[in-house]
Formats: structure tokens, sequence, C-alpha cells
């Protein structure tokens, strides 16, 4: 791959760690958002379900609207109105407008990421697909190991709002770098929501699609509340609370930046395994090591753990997409995008979930509930990949493929 290419994916990477940063922080100071806009923590954990669902819904909606549209002026425009969205967050001093403020971000967003991952596949060699998608997430993995913990640490000194702040400076400096080194590449055209729906219903897509749903819905059952988590568990909160989320942030990095190589070498379905099984048993540990030890032990545990669980859970975004993406390359523009949605729909479900448990005061629970999720996506995985149905499909009608290429 030329240097100018890796030059181009790293601004892209800039964009997603602009997202992460804002989205991944926020969790971080749950308890101090829902104090200052006066809801209560579960209440506030819908600020998340309402980022997650939106980039859900959202995602297939916009890339239909936007198929034509040339893509560097729909990258550069999507971070322009995402960090337009931060400054509305920042200036928001009730709980409906910065409810309002995350659906608009959520939008920005979804039409940034999916866009970003097409392009990488685009301009990579089909042995470097994986590690061009590991440099997308790399944005995501060091925004939880740069961006979460300067984010909650500045956060805790200065308010929840100079996150959005550094959001928004963060997407108007990638907006500059996507406008100096993307080149043009004009759409011919786009999948249709029916193609999309006939693409989701192939059963070795759609199998694909619900594992990630679950993964990331046992997983941000926890996510979500981790900073009520750390204080009931462990006594731990403020300035430790940035520290943890650094070490899980390292955890992260080295799991995404490892995982796209592993799985171009040893194949998706031998690393998602592992990655299943192990967060089952991570999530597990957390919550008996809650239940078991007083806070001052726990977090001997829990710590740990936490970074394990960076390393093992951010394995998974990079080499589903290689899984995705290996079932049919022509279909990567629409599965990846459907992916996309996919992963934020089970963002939202484990955010409801996991305000349920919080609601009813078993915060100490959360990592069996989200043990339970990664063991039922394991299962399914399993399933998915015994029945012949669901690893190999048919091809779809050409209208479609073309239709996907042409996205790309």
């Amino acid at each position: 791959m030329k240097p100018f290419s890796w030059l181009r994916l790293w601004n892209l990477a800039l964009g997603a760690f602009a997202i992460g940063t804002e989205g991944y922080a926020l969790a971080g100071l749950l308890p101090t958002v829902a104090a200052d806009v006066g809801v209560t923590v579960p209440v506030a954990g819908q600020l998340i379900t309402a980022f997650s669902l939106s980039f859900a819904v959202g995602s297939p909606l916009l890339a239909v609207l936007t198929g034509h549209f040339e893509r560097k002026r729909l990258l550069m425009g999507s971070m322009l109105v995402f960090a337009l969205f931060n400054v509305v967050a920042a200036l928001s001093h009730t709980y409906a407008m910065l409810f309002v403020a995350r659906i608009g971000l959520a939008l920005a967003a979804a039409a940034f990421m999916p866009a970003a991952s097409a392009y990488a596949v685009a301009v990579s060699p089909a042995e470097r697909r994986g590690w061009a998608l590991s440099i997308i997430y790399a944005g995501l993995t060091i925004a939880t190991l740069v961006g979460v913990p300067i984010g909650v640490f500045v956060g805790d000194r200065l308010g929840w709002r100079s996150i959005f702040f550094l959001a928004g400076g963060l997407s108007l400096l990638t907006f500059v770098g996507l406008g100096f080194f993307l080149s043009s590449s004009r759409s011919t055209g786009s999948a249709t929501l029916a193609e999309r729906v006939a693409v989701a219903r192939r059963p070795d897509v759609f199998g694909a699609l619900l594992v990630t749903i679950i993964f990331m819905t046992g997983a941000f059952t926890i996510y979500t509340y981790i900073a009520s988590f750390l204080q009931q568990a462990a006594g731990l909160g403020g300035t430790a609370v940035a520290t943890i989320l650094f070490v899980f942030g390292t955890g992260a990095t080295i799991g995404n930046l490892s995982a796209g190589s592993l799985a171009d070498k040893i194949g998706a379905p031998r690393v998602l395994t592992v990655v299943l099984v192990g967060l089952a048993a991570l999530f597990a540990t957390l919550s008996l090591a809650a239940e078991i030890f007083p806070p001052e032990t726990a977090r001997w545990i829990i710590v740990p753990v936490i970074g394990l669980w960076g390393l093992v859970g951010f394995s998974f975004p990079s080499v589903q997409q290689v899984r995705l993406v290996a079932m049919e390359p022509k279909l990567s523009a629409i599965t990846l995008s459907l992916n996309a949605s996919a992963g934020y729909l089970g963002v939202s479900l484990g955010a409801m979930l996991g305000s349920g448990v919080v609601a009813h005061h078993a915060t100490h629970a959360l990592g069996w509930v989200g043990a339970a999720c990664e063991l039922t996506a394991f299962s399914l995985l399993i399933y998915t990949l015994r029945h012949r149905a669901f690893t190999v499909a048919p091809l779809l009608p050409t209208t479609v493929t073309s239709s996907a290429t042409s996205q790309s």
C-alpha cells in the first residue's frame, strides 16, 4: 500500500478518535452528568441509548440518502456536523437539550464511520484489509487509551462539558486533515433499503450481525455504568476512574492492532471464539469479586480484569469486519454499514439492560448479565459456523452486488 494511502487512513482514524472520545468518556462521568442536569443515573444512561439507537437506525438510512454524494465531501461534512453538535451538547443546560444533541452527534457519526471503513477496504489489497480496518478502529481504541482518560480527568476538574469541547476541537482538526489528504472519490450509486434488507437476510450475514448485537449488549451493559460499578464495587471514583480507563484503553489498543493481523493469519472464527469465551469469564470475575470481597480488596482484582477486558474485547470489531468482508467482498460497503448499525443497536440494548440492573440497586450483578450475553453470542457463533446455511450463502442478484461495489 502506498504511503499516501496510509496517511489517508490515519486521518480517518482521527475522526474515529473524536467520535470515541465523546462517546466513551461520557460513561466515565455519568453520575456527574446526572447530578448536573437533575436526573437519576439510570435516566442519564439513556443519553448513551439515544446516541447508539440513533446511530443504528440512521446509518442505513443515511447511507441511502448520501449514496450519490462525493465521498470526500461526505466525510468532511459529517465531521463538521459532529463538531457543531458537540458545541450544542457543551452548552446544554437541560437533559432534553443534551438528549437532542446526542441524537445529532449519532447521526453525524453514522454517516462517517461506515464510509470510513468502506474507504479503508477500497484502498487496501485483499490480504491487508484486516490491518486497514484495524487502523480505522485504532482511532476508537486510542480514544479509550488517551482521549477517554483525559476527558474523564479534565471533566472531573473542569466539568463534563469540557469533553464536548475537546471532541469538537478534534472534529475540526479532522475536517482540515481530510481536506488536505483525502482524494476526491465520487460514488456512482447506492444500494436501496430493499437491497440492504436482502443482504441482511442472507443467513451468513444475519447470523454474524446477531453475534455483533449480543456481544455489544453484554459489553455495554457494564461499560455504560462503569463509573457506578467502580464506585460501589471498588470504592473508586474521580481521578481513579480516569486511571482505570487508561488501563482499559491500553489493553484495547493492543488488542485492536493485533487482532486484524491475527485474523488474517489464523482466521476470524478462531479469534472470535477466544474473544467471546474470554469476555464471559472476565465479566463473571468482575461480579464475583464485587460480591465476595470488600471494596478495598476487590479493586485489586477488578482493575486488572478491566485491563484484560480492553485487550480481549477490542479484538472483536476489526475481526468481525474481516469475517463479514470475507463472506462477499463486493458487498463489503453494505455489510460493514449493517455491522455498524448492529453494533450500536447492541450498545443501546446494553445501556437499557444495564439501566434496569442499576435501577434495582444491583450494580454488582452487571458482570453476570454481561457474561450471560457473551456466552449467548458464543453459542450463536458456534451454531452459525457448524451449519452450512450460515457459512455459505448464494450470491445476491447482480443489482445488489454492483450497488455495493459502487459505494466503495
